[in-house]
């Protein structure tokens, strides 16, 4: 966006350079040393609650006591309380006591340290290792460059920036399911996938 068989999670266990990824067309800086695992998208009543939309598939990280790393600037602050609310989570930070308070946080991204990552079944890549790929299809062909990654509840979609001549310049969305992606070399940076009927346009040029 942006830690999910075929599946993605957001951030990577191995040290990297600093990031910069788009989400919802903004740019998010991952800092080296650290995976973003969810972002301040509001505030909750009076009390100084934030309004948190998960980048994670282990939402079991954000407990209370736990210490989070807020912003640009990593500002450690521990968490208090937190509940589900719709398709995000309600949290309580310690020293965060009003609406106010809450308010200077939207906007602001939560990491954790990579070296908290959990550990991935077979399968299982994370958004920053899958973003970049470039994807071949079985011909060899190249397709494109993976340039985004999103959940849609039943699998993960790889959105691919097209080589030139590929589906008339627009982005071609790639279900990440077996049956297409049928693999991932990460060594290689590469994907190699099978496009099914329709899925781009058939006017293609070398």
């Amino acid at each position: 966006m942006s830690e999910k068989n075929l599946s993605t999670v957001s951030g990577r266990p191995t040290h990297r350079k600093s990031q910069i990824y788009r989400v919802r067309n903004q740019n998010v800086v991952v800092p080296d040393g650290y995976m973003a695992v969810g972002c301040i998208v509001g505030v909750h009543g009076l009390r100084g609650e934030i309004k948190v939309e998960l980048y994670t598939d282990f939402p079991e990280r954000f407990a209370p006591g736990v210490m989070l790393l807020v912003g640009d600037d990593l500002m450690e602050v521990r968490l208090v309380s937190v509940r589900p609310h719709k398709n995000q989570l309600l949290m309580q930070l310690e020293g965060v006591a009003d609406r106010t308070a809450a308010e200077q946080l939207r906007g602001l991204w939560l990491f954790a340290p990579e070296d908290d990552a959990a550990e991935l079944e077979e399968g299982a890549y994370w958004i920053h290792d899958i973003i970049g790929l470039q994807v071949l299809q079985e011909d060899g062909r190249s397709l494109g460059d993976v340039v985004d990654v999103f959940a849609t509840g039943a699998n993960d979609v790889y959105v691919v920036r097209p080589a030139e001549g590929q589906n008339r310049g627009q982005d071609i969305l790639l279900p990440a399911i077996p049956e297409v992606v049928l693999a991932v070399d990460l060594a290689q940076r590469r994907m190699t996938v099978h496009l099914p009927d329709g899925l781009i346009e058939a006017e293609t040029v070398d």
